[in-house]
């Protein structure tokens, strides 16, 4: 057989295929507390599979919430050593009624795989482990490989920062390998060079101490939910700016040549506004839309509730609104300074006729990676060999916290190698992942294994 990675993929399809199948039919939904047996499950699965796929030892550890697993592979403690971060947890299947294949039953349809989890984050770290199974069949494998699979990242990371710092001499390595991230089209391979960071809030406001009749008391009792919605509209002015003092205090500008290379993203606005059916797009004023989504910070309302929502009407002033709320950060800006500022923000504009309470909840650093890393690279020269072409370096809007907490605890810097599609409905129903992106990223991991020296 010719020694190449594709030749290798080509002759092992089904049985990856049916390697991942197994991982995408356990539930492992780590925000349901149902689904706990199934997390515990998923690290077990993982720990076996890591073991048949060529590490030298993996073991499950426990932690006051879902298991971490590790792996290791050492083949010389002077050689460069990867560590590969994973999660293994997947978000909630609903609305289920939306599906159009059952979620846990991955099937193959239409040139994709259907499934949760078929992307985020099971396919893509599935691409890792089959990329690195290739890469020692072909013996390519140079370097000290580690892994570490969480079952929290949909939830936080709760605690794997703790155990970052507790293992800290056996997670040591020089560069950490995440697929967990994006390319922005199907011919178009991508690194992702930065990510966004997260501030998260949940805001409770109080008026009357019970729900009252709005006939006998709307006009002469502030209504909770009427102020909660002013406070939230005021964040965010006319131009898109957020209006919170301070908030742009640590933001570093965008340079020209940062510019120049989100100008090079193939980017169709009118196909984006016709995928998701908007007349306009909006934003930040002075801003392209790429530059907005990714570059720049944002403030968006999760989810707002109080009141009457059940069926037909119920003529009440009530006593409570609530809010979730969320704002993107960029390199520089502080998570926690951030979350400071916001809610010290709220709290101090809130009228005297209401009683506010803003409980930050979890949140993240921004992330940049140096372009000149070995690591990055190694993987641009291994997406240019199984794509055919030089991958873009672009900065995401999305947040992964984690990275920023490696960076910290561990004092290491990732190469986020991501595969994943606009189109493949992460966090969504009819979740899915492109067959021949899956085995092109299995073909580029291999390849980074050559690369790396």
């Amino acid at each position: 057989m010719e020694k190449t990675p594709k030749a290798y993929i080509a002759a092992n399809k089904d049985i990856f295929l049916n390697d991942l199948f197994d991982k995408l039919r356990i539930p492992s939904i780590s925000s349901q507390s149902e689904h706990k047996p199934d997390m515990e499950r998923m690290a077990l699965h993982w720990r076996d599979y890591l073991l048949q796929s060529g590490m030298q030892k993996a073991e499950v550890f426990p932690t006051a919430g879902n298991p971490i697993v590790y792996a290791e592979r050492i083949i010389d403690p002077k050689a460069k050593t990867i560590l590969i971060y994973g999660h293994y947890d997947v978000m909630p299947v609903e609305p289920l009624e939306l599906w159009k294949s059952a979620p846990f039953e991955p099937e193959v349809r239409e040139g994709h795989i259907w499934a949760r989890g078929a992307d985020d984050d099971k396919g893509q770290t599935m691409i890792q482990v089959l990329g690195f199974k290739t890469a020692l069949a072909l013996g390519w494998v140079k370097c000290n490989v580690k892994i570490i699979f969480e079952g929290e990242e949909e939830i936080g990371s709760t605690h794997l920062e703790q155990f970052c710092k507790e293992h800290k001499e056996m997670l040591q390595a020089d560069v950490i390998i995440v697929s967990d991230t994006g390319m922005v089209g199907h011919d178009t391979p991508t690194i992702t060079a930065g990510l966004r960071g997260l501030a998260y809030w949940e805001v409770e406001v109080t008026g009357p101490n019970h729900d009252l009749h709005s006939g006998h008391y709307g006009g002469a009792v502030a209504n909770p939910i009427n102020e909660l919605c002013k406070l939230i509209a005021s964040i965010v002015d006319d131009k898109g700016r957020i209006t919170v003092p301070g908030f742009y205090d640590d933001v570093v500008p965008l340079t020209k040549e940062e510019r120049d290379m989100i100008a090079q993203i193939p980017f169709d606005e009118e196909e984006y506004k016709k995928q998701l059916n908007i007349q306009a797009v909006h934003g930040e004023e002075g801003y392209h839309t790429l530059e907005r989504n990714s570059c720049r910070p944002s403030f968006d309302v999760c989810g707002i509730w109080g009141g009457y929502m059940g069926e037909g009407s119920k003529t009440i002033l009530p006593s409570k609104a609530y809010a979730k709320l969320s704002s993107r950060l960029v390199a520089n800006q502080d998570h926690e300074k951030i979350s400071k500022l916001v809610a010290e923000h709220l709290t101090r504009i809130a009228p005297p006729y209401i009683k506010i309470k803003v409980t930050p909840l979890h949140g993240g650093q921004a992330y940049l990676c140096p372009l000149d890393l070995d690591a990055y690279r190694a993987a641009e020269a291994a997406y240019e060999k199984a794509f055919g072409k030089r991958p873009l370096a672009v900065r995401s809007g999305g947040s992964i916290p984690i990275i920023s907490t490696f960076e910290r605890v561990l004092g290491l810097k990732s190469v986020l190698m991501g595969f994943g599609l606009p189109t493949n409905a992460i966090h969504s129903p009819n979740e899915n992942f492109p067959l021949d992106i899956f085995w092109k990223g299995i073909e580029t991991v291999a390849e980074f294994y050559n690369c790396y020296k």
